[in-house]
């Protein structure tokens, strides 16, 4: 793990699993270009939100995995949040046949299977406090990503106590706030869930929704609630890295994900300064509304300005 008052330069960057329902194509030819181009050390691959997704794109994934892996990265396979039928909860299991890679619980319900071993702690199981952290390293746990919802206080806390596992915060993308066994993406088109027509693939950054004032609130994707706002950590990851924090997660979008992580590990780096790399996160999303209200004990839809 990356110990207190660790230098930036020395995190890392993780691509989270893609959140939203993208084409087979375009699931496929994101992960190649990851593969062979963007500065992140893991990736993860596989469904978190919808079990009636992955057929798309399954025959793709060992093309996938063994590309990333060819290009240097270390692969996690997310596991399903909130599965819910016999066939979704076997799932897991499916990912423990895979060799070579990790697996990342996206539920507790994983945390029985995957006990014993070497796992990944997704940002979707509620790790808050000291003893969660050192009940996940017990029970293997190598790797935590926290939840977007912790102060930065929480997190240099639990950076101190952490032990063997690199505790990650999410740096980039919109928050994943609930899962739900409601289809809202289904409702809102006037369709059960059963018979959805995989009509969230019409919103590929997730479907903005408002109040009945017109205020922007939140976003749906699916079965999953997030947040309106774009959460954007960029002028904070310095500050998070000597809090203890190794490792960032960006989380896929439409934008331009290669240049993205090279903005991330630039000022990991030192290369450019904070204040330039929000231009230029800025630039590749330029309809998005950023926030890092969570970090800083805000309301998480806010902005906090970068000091000076």
């Amino acid at each position: 793990m990356t110990t207190n008052g660790a230098d930036a330069a020395r995190s890392t960057l993780t691509l989270g699993a893609v959140l939203f329902n993208w084409s087979p194509e375009q699931w496929r030819d994101y992960h190649f270009r990851v593969a062979d181009e963007a500065p992140v050390e893991r990736v993860c691959v596989g469904e978190v939100v919808c079990s009636k997704r992955l057929p798309f794109y399954q025959d793709d994934m060992p093309a996938v995995i063994e590309r990333l892996q060819r290009g240097g990265k270390t692969v996690i396979l997310s596991s399903l949040a909130l599965p819910t039928l016999p066939r979704e909860r076997k799932m897991i299991n499916d990912l423990l046949a895979i060799p070579g890679v990790l697996v990342e619980a996206s539920d507790v319900s994983a945390l029985g299977p995957l006990g014993g071993r070497p796992h990944a702690i997704g940002p979707l199981i509620n790790v808050y406090n000291e003893g969660t952290v050192a009940f996940m390293e017990k029970q293997g746990a190598v790797h935590i990503c926290l939840p977007p919802e912790l102060p930065m206080t929480a997190m240099a806390a639990l950076a101190v106590k952490a032990k063997t596992a690199t505790l990650e915060a999410w740096a980039f993308g919109r928050a994943p706030l609930a899962i739900s066994a409601r289809c809202y993406h289904a409702r809102i088109h006037q369709l059960a869930k059963d018979s959805c027509q995989f009509v969230c693939n019409k919103d590929p950054d997730g479907l903005e929704v408002d109040t009945l004032e017109g205020r922007r609130f939140l976003a749906v994707n699916g079965v999953q609630t997030m947040s309106d706002t774009v959460v954007n950590l960029i002028g904070d990851v310095d500050v998070l890295a000597k809090c203890g924090v190794g490792s960032f997660r960006l989380s896929p979008h439409t934008c331009d994900m290669v240049a993205l992580a090279q903005t991330f590990r630039d000022v990991l780096d030192g290369t450019i300064a904070a204040a330039e790399g929000e231009t230029r996160v800025a630039a590749l999303m330029p309809n998005a509304v950023f926030s890092n209200g969570f970090l800083h004990g805000k309301p998480g839809h806010q902005h906090i300005a970068l000091a000076g």
